[in-house]
């Protein structure tokens, strides 16, 4: 059985006109344990939309989201929290971190939504990310690049099986993007995590075996661009 099962899942939104848009049209898709992939799609394309139904964030108009045998999509929004607490690391572009509180605690308050607070598991994930000696410094202490290597921390805090990285290399120059993505990949790699990053950059994109088109899962993209041929024609 797949680590993350989607099965016609659908999500739209109400535009100023008042007109339904579906952004996210997904009859299915599927991730198996452990493995590393990536999406490809542009600004707009749903693919922020997409990583928080699965993560439960977002609760579907249609479909199911499964994620290691139990339906995200059916439960109710404290459910739905317990669920990604328990199973799921999410990194996010924009990093979200307590800017008044310090690495450290910015990680044991990541794992006070899940199975409990590891003071010693949280020092060694800030220790092999590099931060050491930089536990006690606040975020606006750091270079952006640090407070990404926090992010991913706390993301992998509750040794969750899956890892949602939303662009986490966007708001990064390029060594500090080259040098992000290798950790988040070595990272989940040790700790067992499945990795789902979300990108339209081409080089973070090429250091993925497994590459796939949101266009070409995503039906509301295909009908976007059938409709906007069509005016076009």
């Amino acid at each position: 059985m797949p680590l993350l099962e989607i099965e016609g899942l659908k999500k739209s939104y109400m535009s100023p006109e008042g007109n339904r848009h579906t952004i996210i049209d997904v009859p299915w898709f599927t991730l198996q344990e452990k493995s590393q992939v990536a999406l490809r799609g542009e600004s707009g394309s749903g693919k922020t939309t997409l990583l928080n139904l699965i993560a439960g964030i977002l609760k579907p108009d249609e479909g199911r989201v499964v994620i290691d045998a139990q339906e995200m999509s059916a439960l109710n929004e404290p459910g739905r929290d317990r669920l990604r607490a328990m199973n799921i690391g999410y990194i996010f572009q924009t990093f979200n971190l307590l800017q008044g509180y310090t690495c450290l605690e910015n990680v044991l308050l990541g794992m006070s939504f899940g199975p409990g607070v590891d003071r010693g598991f949280a020092e060694t994930l800030l220790k092999r990310v590099g931060l050491g000696d930089r536990m006690k410094h606040r975020p606006r202490q750091l270079s952006t690049g640090q407070q990404q290597r926090v992010a991913v921390a706390r993301a992998l805090a509750n040794k969750p099986k899956l890892v949602l990285a939303d662009e986490p290399t966007g708001n990064l120059d390029h060594n500090n993007a080259r040098e992000a993505l290798g950790l988040i990949r070595e990272a989940c790699k040790e700790n067992g995590a499945a990795l789902l990053l979300v990108s339209h950059d081409r080089e973070v994109l090429g250091q993925f075996r497994t590459v796939f088109d949101l266009s070409r899962i995503n039906k509301a993209l295909d009908e976007a661009a059938t409709n906007e041929s069509e005016e076009g024609s």
